[in-house]
């Protein structure tokens, strides 16, 4: 099965499922109790609300070691456990942990980038990589600093301003 939008292709129905409304949908139907963040697929609200709870539902079965994600879990099995396979680029080497991000990691070497912004002609590796791209084209600004009520588009772009903001108010 291939997706309909970029032609990626899938094993399975619930595979496509999931791609189609994580990349191609505006649909967030998803939202974190704690904060109010909207999600595409429930999975990623899960995880999302681990960082409020602090939750590490995975743990290691040779130390008492706790994860967020399977993902960190696995890293910790290789690292610590030598538990596992490495996944081993055949150009550069590069070590990883999951198949997914290794073949993220091929489309680098092979210049592919399958994501394409609607709003330009820019290309991009990974959804991920989309996705900060196209707040460029939007005039949602959803952080803003606590002093001067200022927003900004990004999560990162506050604390520099907040520093900056906080000396001047200091010296008024």
């Amino acid at each position: 099965m291939s997706c309909s939008v970029c032609g990626k292709r899938f094993r399975h129905n619930n595979a496509l499922s999931i791609h189609m409304c994580s990349c191609h949908s505006s649909i967030m139907p998803y939202y974190c109790p704690y904060c109010g963040k909207q999600f595409k697929v429930a999975y990623a609200l899960k995880h999302h609300v681990y960082t409020h709870t602090g939750a590490e539902p995975y743990s290691c079965r040779h130390c008492s070691s706790h994860f967020r994600t399977r993902y960190q879990l696995k890293r910790h099995l290789l690292e610590s456990h030598n538990e596992g396979t490495w996944l081993t680029c055949n150009i550069c080497q590069k070590k990883f942990v999951d198949s997914t991000i290794l073949k993220q990691h091929l489309f680098r070497h092979e210049d592919v980038k399958p994501y394409v912004c609607n709003d330009c002609p820019k290309r991009f590796y990974t959804a991920a990589e989309l996705k900060h791209h196209q707040m460029v084209h939007s005039d949602v600004k959803q952080f803003g600093c606590i002093l001067c009520n200022k927003m900004f588009k990004r999560k990162y772009h506050v604390p520099k301003h907040f520093k900056r903001c906080s000396t001047m108010l200091s010296f008024s």
